[in-house]
């Protein structure tokens, strides 16, 4: 009985020392990284919930038209584009130059940019050939005020026949040659390429004419020579279209039925629709029988001599055609 119970007491003593040793190793191993792994994903979940405020389409927005200020809003989307925009009131009344879907993010290159916003309501851009002389020596510059004169010179012997006149008054120039007034933002930070474009020679000056008047401008450039007068901004002065008649139109307007209201002179569209015709801009719309001479005149030519001195014989003027020649007798 002695000797079992000392056979169970050093079994026990054995176990007790395999449990020791056992938490001993135990204690040397390291302890298990449960908690370090939300401690180390704690910051990715923190950047991927990051978002920021860009302006989206709040419905379809068509290509062409303007954007409406409730036709976009704001959402909190997890990137943010270069060229987007964080308030819709930046956006509201630009153009979308491509059909954008419902929740599209709303980009600059998206939109309708350039010479284009610079045009005012019921203005056209006109483009017209330039040269230093035309553009008062290379001195004008986009943005100015000019007058357009044009110089109807006649061949032959109807030299006494040409004419200079103002053609247009104040109107704006948006680009001449390389520059534009879109690009005049940057100009003070790229004085070097302006400079440079400025050295060459300048082709094209493109005005903001008001759409009935392109007409004018158009003739007046095929038919003759323009001229760019330079004028201070701060010279708002025009002449007045009271004192001249108004030219009559290439199209005549449909009359009125009996019993409707006179319908008013056309403008605008309608104006530069119904057209003009080189011989009424250059006679100022005179009939026919009115703008051209007598066939045959007793009327000696003015400035030939001087009053005082008799003639010594008369002189008149032979019309044929588009043709015409002065005769002695």
């Amino acid at each position: 009985m002695i000797h079992l119970t000392k056979i169970i007491a050093a079994i026990l003593v054995l176990i007790a020392i395999a449990l020791g040793g056992y938490a001993w190793v135990l204690s040397r191993q390291p302890a298990p990284s449960v908690a370090a792994t939300p401690a180390t994903s704690a910051p990715a979940r923190s950047e991927a919930r990051a978002t920021y405020p860009v302006v989206v389409a709040s419905k379809p927005l068509p290509a062409g038209k303007a954007i409406a200020a409730d036709a976009v809003r704001v959402e909190q989307l997890p990137v943010n584009p270069s060229d987007a925009f964080k308030e819709t009131s930046v956006v509201a009344g630009r153009v979308p130059v491509l059909d954008l879907s419902e929740g599209t993010p709303i980009q600059e290159g998206q939109l309708v940019s350039g010479l284009a916003l610079r045009i005012g309501e019921g203005e056209r851009a006109v483009a017209v050939k330039a040269d230093e002389v035309m553009g008062v020596g290379n001195k004008v510059q986009p943005g100015d005020f000019v007058d357009v004169f044009v110089m109807l010179k006649s061949e032959g012997k109807d030299i006494d026949r040409s004419q200079a006149r103002l053609l247009l008054a104040r109107k704006r120039l948006l680009a001449y040659g390389s520059l534009s007034v879109d690009a005049l933002a940057t100009k003070a930070a790229d004085n070097g390429a302006t400079a440079a474009q400025r050295a060459e020679a300048a082709r094209t000056a493109v005005l903001a004419i008001p759409v009935d008047d392109v007409n004018r401008l158009t003739l007046g450039e095929s038919s003759g020579r323009l001229l760019l007068a330079l004028r201070n901004p701060a010279d708002t002065t025009e002449p007045d279209p009271s004192l001249f008649a108004e030219l009559p139109t290439a199209l005549q307007p449909v009359p009125a039925k009996p019993g409707e209201p006179r319908r008013p002179p056309l403008a605008g569209l309608d104006k530069a629709q119904a057209g003009l015709t080189v011989a009424d801009l250059v006679n100022g719309g005179a009939t026919p029988a009115t703008s051209r001479r007598t066939a045959i005149t007793g009327l000696p030519i003015a400035g030939t001599r001087p009053a005082g001195i008799a003639r010594p014989g008369m002189e008149v003027e032979v019309i044929r055609g588009d043709r015409s020649e002065t005769v002695r007798y």
